[in-house]
């Protein structure tokens, strides 16, 4: 049970359950995901809490594979706002890159410095089923481009570095 303060519903209760998050990397993880045919059903505005608590647990985004759907969803909160996608293509990339250490919910107590673009533009279809677009860089296009990878059945550790993060590192977010 969750009891939300700090906003106009402070003596709601919801009732959500914490997904299990998959670390079964040769299955679900590593397959393309599926196209969401109706990002406004009933089924998908119930998983849309649910994937967010879970996330919260311990991350700033999730995808839906990573709790067993072989969908194209994920959502992420970075700045404390949340944002939710469906069917997302990432369209263009920033010719500059950075390196940063990551880990992942689907892969615990693994870090590995990954290299990618610092901005990209993605179009997706958003809770309300609207196409939108949004350009992101820095801290938000990583996440935006960890939590895409997961709908490709790409892993972190597949874009990482062989060198492993000395453990100092380990204070940074789990994507």
């Amino acid at each position: 049970m969750v009891i939300r303060s700090g906003s106009a519903h402070d003596n709601l209760k919801v009732m959500l359950d914490i997904l299990t998050v998959s670390n079964d990397s040769e299955g679900i993880l590593r397959r393309r995901a599926a196209k969401v045919d109706d990002p406004t059903s009933d089924e998908m505005r119930a998983l849309i809490p649910e994937m967010i608590e879970t996330m919260r647990e311990d991350g700033v985004g999730l995808a839906a594979p990573q709790i067993g759907r072989s969908i194209r969803l994920f959502v992420v909160e970075v700045d404390g706002r949340v944002s939710v996608y469906f069917n997302p293509v990432i369209v263009r990339y920033s010719e500059e890159r950075s390196v940063t250490e990551e880990g992942c919910l689907s892969v615990p107590g693994v870090w590995k410095n990954v290299s990618r673009p610092e901005g990209i533009r993605m179009e997706y279809t958003d809770i309300n089923g609207k196409r939108s677009t949004i350009d992101a860089g820095g801290f938000l296009a990583r996440v935006l481009q960890h939590e895409y990878d997961h709908l490709e059945g790409i892993l972190f550790t597949d874009r990482a570095d062989t060198e492993p993060v000395d453990d100092t590192l380990k204070n940074a977010y789990v994507i």
